[in-house]
């Protein structure tokens, strides 16, 4: 899975917000605002970790069990993709 090309985060202020660019903004109008856990999950997929490695980087640093680490993880990617910013 990766980003669809024209997606990217950026950070104002507090606040973590997705935005189209480039040919992407002709089909996506709008933003999408992330909180912190799911603005991890975002740059983690950027950089090519897989979906089990974001939920154990995901359960550490937010201190999760494991099974609600890879529930979360596994809830943000179908939201992701279904709001087409993510690619198979």
């Amino acid at each position: 899975m990766k980003i669809k090309e024209g997606f990217v985060l950026r950070r104002v202020l507090d606040e973590a917000i997705v935005i189209a660019s480039g040919k992407a903004s002709h089909d996506f109008h709008g933003m999408v605002k992330l909180n912190d856990s799911a603005a991890d999950i975002w740059e983690w997929i950027s950089e090519g970790v897989s979906e089990s490695d974001i939920a154990a980087r995901l359960a550490e640093k937010y201190e999760l069990s494991e099974e609600k680490a890879k529930a979360d993880t596994a809830s943000m990617i179908s939201q992701m993709t279904e709001a087409g910013l993510l690619e198979a």
